[in-house]
Formats: structure tokens, C-alpha cells, sequence
């Protein structure tokens, strides 16, 4: 028996080689049981249920706060700063609760964590509907935002399952599914809201939820978290479960079970090997949220006055409102929010097609530099029309940039760690999503240009620090364990040691 195998490099679209799914010592790892045994119906049925996690526990309960927030504005007469405050209560929910949830599904596992924070959204997200005064809401909503914290752990668990070739496909795929949760939201605005009102709005939006919950029931634990737990038998009958409904061989030999680590540990974000990688991903995540956020503020603004050199001016002509002044949303507003979500489909395909090919790291680079040139483009005195494409562009770029980070991070962190740092890399984005407001709406008020040279500056700073992470995990195995050099796991096995 060979103690020491040579490391290879697969090229691009290359098949796992036999070997690696029954190496030559009889054992073999998760991923090389997931990579043989391959991409089939198990996973099309974890899409589906994933991306019902990800429409109804995000997207849509992130799109009822430019829904909500201008018809409590009116219905209860709520000053501006108040109204803000509904929609920032949310940001710091999630941001307060991402590293907590990341900690849960590190400790218990993917499937415990995920279950609570969809629950726990579902009882807090019904009732809001049932909120008295403005207090109640702003702390109901508060507290859907720290369930909302969680959702990103279904993306962990989700590419805990996926082979190598089909994971960043898959991730972007579910993306789709957010598109889709913001336009049914838009849709049953329309429908509840001229009759029913914002009561029934957020208790049936909240509904889909209990769905999800349902069919989590069927989803299994991440056999992933399973081995790195020592819990062998649950991993090999997660396994077979995978290799029978997707009619695939189980690779022969025994599943090595990984040493026990201490999982979940902020600690392990920061040895020597992931530190420069956590601080990047941080910022990268950071500015993903800042731009995405502030360019659905801005949007407004600008359509409002219909070009970005007449916003000054008309600031300047229009005398200061009564911030109890407000104004329903129209049939036509929610056809302009309608139009506004379907730009990002096509950032999703565009990031589905070019992440394979150039890389995850030049892929959130490039979208970071398409933003950022956009905004400058606005300084040119455009007309409508062509601020449209503009802003479509912009958005389209900064989502899909938003949608390689979440391929690209639960790659690059090993088993023991990859949820937690999911979750502070969603914290992160959280506390951009708050700060954007100030520049977005405060900072607009005073200067244009100076807005967009913030946002186009971070987004500029976000693709150099792309292009610095020390890691491409493109082709790569997610890494089982932080003890091993990153990516081993695909390039064969080392000599055996007491801690295998």
C-alpha cells in the first residue's frame, strides 16, 4: 500500500478519478462518497426545498419592508425617522444573530439550526399581523430579523451535499429562487392589500414558512457534520440514503471518520491559514450588501427626479415637507417594484455562465468593477431611459456579485467552521445594510456626487480585495478538516496517523 500519494491538478469539467472514490487503502471520505456517487434526484429535491427556504424565510420577508414601511407611514401617521427604523430594526436582528445561528449549526448541526430560525420566524413573523401599536412592530419585526439571521445556514447545508462540479451551478440556481420570492410577494401585495390590508400581507406571507417547515422532516443532517461528530452509522445511512434514490454504487471501503475538532470556535476564522480569507471575505461581504442596498434607495430617488443632475436642483426648489406628509403605494409603484426585482434574473445567469469559467474570485471582482463603473457613468447628465439600463445593469451585477460570495464562502471554510463563517460573513453584510441608509438618503440630501463616489470607491476597494484572496476554490472538494492542507482531500491521501 502506497503511504503517500502525489497531488494532481484536474483540469477544467475533468471526472473525479476513479481512485479517489475507492482509494487504494479501502477507505474513503464524505467527499469522495458524494462525488461518486453524484448529482441526481436527492439533490433536485434538497434545490427545491432549499430555494423554499431561501424565497420564503428571505426574500419575501425582505421585500414586505418596502411594502410595509409606507403604509404604517400613512395608516398610523409615523414620522420619517420612525419609518426608517422599521426597516434598520430588521438589519440589526439579523446582524445580531448571524455569528448565534452559525455557532448552533456548528455545535448541533445544519439541519437543528436551520429548523429553529425558520420556526421562530414563522411564530414572530405572524405576529407582527397582530401588532397593536408601533412599539409591538418595531420589536415583532425586530425579532423576525434575528430569525431571518439563519437563513443563510441552509446554503451550508445545501453544498455540503453537492458534488464538485455541480455545486456553484447549484448555489446560483437557488438564487433564482429569491427573484421568485420577491415577485410572489409583489404579486400578493397587489392582490391583499386594497382589500385585506398590511395584517393579513404579513401573516400570509409568513405561511410558506410553515411548509418549509413541514418538509424538514425529510431533509437529513449533513453527513459532512456527522463524521467530523464521529456519529459514523448516521453518515453511512445518509450516504446509502443519497446512493439509492439517485441509483448510484456506494464507493467501496470503510468512511474514514475525521478527529473530533472543537467546532464553531471564532478562533478558527483566525489561524495563520484563514485569517487574510476572513478579513477579505468580511469586507467583500460588507460592500456586497452597502452597494446592493444603496442602489434600491437610490433608485427612487432618482426615477423621482427623473435624471441624477435635477436632483440637486430640485432639492434646492422644493421647500422642506412635513414628515408627516405620505402617500399609498399605486398600482403603478408596485409595478415599478415588479420590474425592479426581475433585473436581477439576469445577474444570476450572467454569474451562472462566467463562475465556472474565470474563477469565483474574478467573478466577484468583475462584478464589483461593472458597479462601480456604472456609478460613475451616473455623474454623465443621462437621460431616463438611459439611466434605467444604468441602474438595471448595476444591479444585476452587484446581485450576481452577491450570489458568487455565497458559492465561494462555504467553499473555502472547512466542515468544523464553514457555517460559522457563513454567518459572520452574513453579519458582516448586515452592518453594511444598516450603514447604507445614512449615504443612500442622508448623504444624497447634501451631495449627489459625492454618494456616488462612495459607492463606486467601495466597490472598487471590494474588487482589489477579490483579487487578493489567497484562495481560488474553483475545481476544488470542500475541505473536511482544518488540520489538513486546504483542498487534500481531492488530491489523495497522506500517510496514516492517529489522527484519522
Amino acid at each position: 500500500v502506497r503511504t503517500e500519494l502525489e497531488a494532481i491538478e484536474l483540469e477544467d469539467g475533468a471526472a473525479v478519478p476513479k481512485e479517489f472514490a475507492n482509494p487504494t487503502d479501502d477507505t474513503f471520505m464524505v467527499e469522495d462518497a458524494v462525488e461518486a456517487i453524484g448529482f441526481g434526484k436527492f439533490q433536485w429535491k434538497l434545490s427545491v426545498i432549499t430555494g423554499l427556504a431561501w424565497a420564503s424565510n428571505y426574500a419575501m420577508e425582505m421585500m414586505i419592508l418596502s411594502i410595509l414601511a409606507p403604509q404604517l407611514h400613512c395608516e398610523w401617521r409615523l414620522p420619517s425617522w420612525q419609518v426608517a427604523l422599521l426597516t434598520s430594526v430588521v438589519f440589526v436582528g439579523m446582524m445580531s444573530s448571524s455569528t448565534l445561528w452559525g455557532n448552533i449549526s456548528d455545535q448541533y448541526g445544519r439541519k437543528t439550526g436551520l429548523k429553529i430560525s425558520v420556526l421562530w420566524t414563522l411564530y414572530y413573523g405572524i405576529l407582527s399581523g397582530f401588532a397593536p401599536v408601533y412599539s409591538w412592530i418595531l420589536v415583532l419585526r425586530g425579532l423576525v430579523g434575528f430569525g431571518i439571521g439563519g437563513v443563510p445556514q441552509s446554503v451550508t447545508l445545501y453544498a455540503e451535499f453537492l458534488p464538485m462540479k455541480a455545486r456553484a451551478k447549484c448555489i446560483l440556481l437557488i438564487e433564482v429562487f429569491w427573484a421568485i420570492g420577491t415577485v410572489f410577494e409583489v404579486l400578493l401585495a397587489v392582490l391583499v392589500m386594497p382589500t385585506l390590508g398590511w395584517r393579513w400581507l404579513l401573516i400570509l406571507s409568513a405561511l410558506p414558512l410553515l411548509l418549509f417547515a413541514v418538509l424538514c422532516f425529510w431533509l437529513p443532517e449533513s453527513a459532512r457534520y456527522d463524521v467530523l461528530s464521529g456519529n459514523q452509522e448516521k453518515a453511512i445511512a445518509t450516504l446509502k440514503r443519497i446512493a439509492t434514490e439517485n441509483g448510484a454504487p456506494m464507493p467501496l471501503g470503510k468512511l474514514i471518520i475525521s478527529r473530533q475538532e472543537d467546532r464553531g470556535k471564532m478562533r478558527d476564522l483566525f489561524t495563520p491559514h484563514f485569517r487574510w480569507t476572513t478579513l477579505l471575505l468580511w469586507f467583500i461581504w460588507f460592500s456586497n450588501a452597502f452597494s446592493y442596498y444603496g442602489l434600491v434607495l437610490l433608485t427612487t430617488e432618482f426615477f423621482q427626479a427623473g435624471d441624477v443632475c435635477s436632483i440637486s436642483s430640485r432639492r434646492k426648489a422644493v421647500k422642506a415637507k412635513c414628515s408627516l406628509t405620505c402617500e399609498y403605494l399605486t398600482e403603478e409603484d408596485y409595478t415599478d417594484l415588479l420590474w425592479t426585482t426581475l433585473s436581477e434574473f439576469p445577474g444570476v445567469l450572467v454569474t451562472l455562465w462566467i463562475i465556472d469559467r474565470i474563477g469565483r474570485k474574478k467573478t466577484m471582482a468583475l462584478s464589483f468593477l461593472v458597479f462601480s463603473f456604472c456609478s460613475l457613468l451616473l455623474f454623465l447628465c443621462v437621460g431616463r431611459n438611459v439611466l434605467t439600463v444604468l441602474l438595471f445593469i448595476a444591479r444585476a451585477f452587484i446581485s450576481g456579485g452577491f450570489q458568487a460570495a455565497y458559492v465561494y464562502t462555504p467553499e473555502v471554510y472547512p466542515t468544523a467552521t464553514r457555517a460559522l463563517g457563513l454567518g459572520t460573513c452574513s453579519g458582516m453584510a448586515r452592518v453594511g445594510a444598516l450603514i447604507t441608509p445614512f449615504i443612500a438618503q442622508v448623504m444624497l440630501e447634501s451631495s449627489v456626487y459625492l454618494t456616488l463616489v462612495v459607492y463606486s470607491g467601495c466597490c472598487l476597494l471590494a474588487a482589489v480585495a477579490s483579487c487578493f484572496l489567497p484562495i481560488e476554490t474553483k475545481g476544488r472538494g470542500l475541505q473536511e478538516s482544518s488540520h489538513r492542507e486546504w483542498g487534500q482531500e481531492m488530491v489523495g491521501r497522506g500517510s496514516h496517523s492517529p489522527e484519522v
